[in-house]
C-alpha cells in the first residue's frame, strides 16, 4: 500500500511539473529532466548498447517529449509516456542506422514533422552535393543564431566531437551545467530549424 501511494505521489508531482512547464516554467522542465535522465540513460543503453550515443538519444527523447507536451494524456503516468518516447526514438535510431538509403545525413525536423531528404536518382551526385551543402548551411546558420554560451557548447559537442567531460574541463564548468546548456541549446536549435524550414 505504501509503495502504491509513493508511486501516486510521484505521478502527481510529475503532473505539477508538466503544468508548470506548459506555462513556460523552464525550471519545471529541468525538474523532469533531473528526475528521469539517469533512468532513461540506462533504459536506452539496453536498447542501443553504445555509450557514445546514449547521452544524445536521451536529450533528443526529452526534446521530443517537451515538443509535444501539450498532447500528453493525463490518464497515463508521465514516466510511462517518456519511456515510450525514449523507446520509440531509440528504435528509430537503430532502424535508420541499419538502413542504407540515399538519405542525406539525418532527417531535418520540420513544421509538419521529420523531412527526409531523399534522392531517387543514385547518379545525381551534383544534386546530392547541393542539397547536402544547403542542409549544412541551414544548420550552421541556426547554430550561429544561438546565444554565445549555447553556440559554444554545441560547436564543441557536435563539430569538435568533444565529450561532455572534455567540454566541462575546457570551460571550467560543472558537468551538469554543460549538459543543461547543451539541452537548452538543442531546444533553441530545434525551434530555429523549424522556423527556417517553415520559411522555405
Amino acid at each position: 500500500m505504501t509503495q502504491r501511494n509513493t508511486a501516486t505521489d510521484s505521478s502527481r508531482k510529475d503532473l505539477v511539473f508538466v503544468d508548470a512547464a506548459l506555462a513556460g516554467d523552464q525550471q519545471a522542465y529541468q525538474q523532469l529532466v533531473d528526475k528521469y535522465q539517469r533512468a532513461l540513460y540506462f533504459h536506452i543503453l539496453k536498447l542501443v548498447r553504445n555509450r557514445d550515443v546514449v547521452d544524445d538519444l536521451v536529450q533528443e527523447a526529452f526534446l521530443k517529449a517537451f515538443d509535444c507536451l501539450g498532447s500528453f494524456n493525463r490518464q497515463y503516468a508521465f514516466s510511462t509516456w517518456i519511456y515510450r518516447i525514449a523507446t520509440n526514438h531509440s528504435i528509430d535510431y537503430l532502424r535508420k542506422k541499419k538502413l542504407s538509403t540515399l538519405s542525406i545525413d539525418e532527417p531535418v525536423q520540420g513544421k509538419d514533422g521529420e523531412m527526409q531528404m531523399e534522392l531517387t536518382d543514385e547518379s545525381a551526385s551534383t544534386d546530392r552535393e547541393i542539397i547536402a551543402k544547403q542542409r549544412r548551411k541551414l544548420v550552421r546558420d541556426s547554430v550561429e543564431a544561438l546565444p554565445e554560451k549555447y553556440r559554444l557548447v554545441v560547436r564543441m559537442r557536435h563539430m569538435d566531437e568533444m565529450s561532455y567531460e572534455e567540454i566541462a574541463e575546457e570551460l571550467g564548468l560543472p558537468l551538469g551545467t554543460v549538459k543543461a546548456h547543451i539541452f537548452r541549446a538543442r531546444e533553441l536549435l530545434n525551434k530555429q530549424l523549424k522556423d527556417r524550414l517553415a520559411a522555405y
